[in-house]
């Protein structure tokens, strides 16, 4: 993938005033992007950091609101082996072996931290998680809260956000580029919707800026995920990984209307949904990984000749549906489909970014003083295919070893 394709969004807002001349504003770190992982490590920063966040359009319209599926987590020790070889084969080998290790023994201490700030996540009838499987795990190990966990996590790590004196988060405000002065990152310079310049300046700056799919005519990502943190780095030497490591997912809603692909997620078929031809078979393995459904369902649409293939909910019981699958059902509902009677067309999209600007172990980029996390990044824990539901705990796991990083290294200093 080109950087000239890479193109910039405009913002669309009404603050700020309009200079010709940038505005420097100081921080002592600033996090572009608002996601998981930027607020996450915005709230592992210490209170005594002044911290600025950005975010290119509004704070709902980020991709970690769209996470359906779940989060992972490591439901004892016996589930560490088997997670591993999980997350590596659905990677075809290729994932780093440090990161998919520190993701996993952090899994539990995240969640519990969560937990600790209001995120709620589904309960079984005695009490304990509701656990679920999706595609190439081996077991049930996903945490969820229905079908709309990214926007329960989100919006919780955004109200704690915007609890705290030293963070200020700036809607609409768009990154153009990174101010760097002897050999090392130290700020942002930005647009407002009006015109406006700021020049953000910071000792610490985190890339959380999210994935590429606006780039695509079908994505399941918000159209304003345009890979500004890959294509602000790249112009300063930024080490980027594996850019065309690009995950498509099996199934999204088939539809004619433009704009962003509605995802179904993937928990659905670990829930028993199956994938049928026009003929009304099964023609392969739900629970495979995702390039091989996708793989799979592009294969069938070219025997057919058809645009779409159909997921079935026959298996599924109806109070799953309308429970777990509530958002689901209602939107399917929306476009004229009654996932509890019939079938319903789907077609795989363009998803996840598993390449990104290089990190090393502490999310540290190959510039000083620039970190990144979450979809922006390559950590190597997705390798060459992401393993669902893996990707909000890498974001959150990578975020607060970044903010660590920013601390260790100001006390060395």
């Amino acid at each position: 993938m080109g950087r000239a394709t890479m193109a910039e969004v405009p913002a669309q807002a009404e603050e700020a005033v309009v200079s010709s001349q940038p505005q420097p504003l100081a921080s002592d770190v600033v996090i572009v992007g608002c996601g998981v992982a930027g607020l996450y490590a915005a709230l592992n920063l210490p209170r005594g950091l002044r911290v600025t966040m950005i975010c290119k359009e509004d704070l709902e319209s980020c991709d970690s609101m769209l996470a359906q599926g779940g989060i992972c987590v490591m439901r004892d020790h016996d589930d560490y082996d088997s997670w591993f070889d999980d997350t590596m084969r659905a990677g075809h080998g290729e994932c780093r072996a440090s990161s998919v290790d520190a993701m996993i023994w952090s899994s539990r201490d995240v969640v519990s931290d969560l937990v600790r700030l209001g995120v709620e996540f589904d309960r079984s009838p005695d009490g304990g998680y509701d656990y679920t499987r999706e595609g190439a795990h081996s077991r049930p190990r996903i945490l969820h809260h229905a079908d709309v966990t990214g926007k329960e996590i989100t919006t919780k790590l955004l109200a704690q956000a915007r609890l705290l004196s030293n963070v200020e988060i700036r809607e609409h405000v768009c990154m153009d580029d990174l101010v760097v002065e002897d050999g090392a990152c130290a700020g942002i310079v930005a647009h407002d919707a009006r015109g406006g310049h700021l020049e953000l300046r910071a000792r610490d700056v985190i890339l959380a800026t999210g994935g590429v799919g606006g780039l695509y005519e079908r994505s399941t990502n918000f159209p304003c995920l345009t890979g500004d943190g890959c294509r602000v780095a790249a112009a300063h030497g930024v080490t980027l990984d594996h850019m065309d490591y690009v995950q498509i997912h099996p199934t999204s809603l088939y539809s004619e209307k433009p704009g962003r692909a509605f995802l179904i997620s993937e928990s659905c078929r670990g829930e028993g949904a199956v994938l049928l031809n026009a003929a009304g078979e099964r023609f392969c393995d739900e629970l495979s990984p995702r390039d091989v459904v996708s793989r799979a369902i592009s294969d069938q649409m070219e025997r057919e000749g058809s645009r779409y293939v159909r997921l079935s909910f026959e298996r599924v019981p109806k109070g799953v549906i309308r429970g777990h699958f509530a958002h689901i059902w209602r939107r399917c509902l929306e476009e004229g489909y009654d996932i509890c009677c019939e079938p319903i067309p789907v077609v795989p999209a363009q998803h996840y970014l598993m390449g990104g600007i290089h990190v090393g172990d502490n999310s540290e980029t190959s510039l000083p003083h620039l970190y990144a996390a979450g979809e922006t990044s390559c950590n190597g824990v997705h390798g060459a295919n992401r393993l669902a539901s893996n990707s909000l705990l890498e974001s959150l796991v990578f975020s607060r070893l970044a903010a660590r990083d920013i601390v260790r290294e100001r006390h060395a200093a």
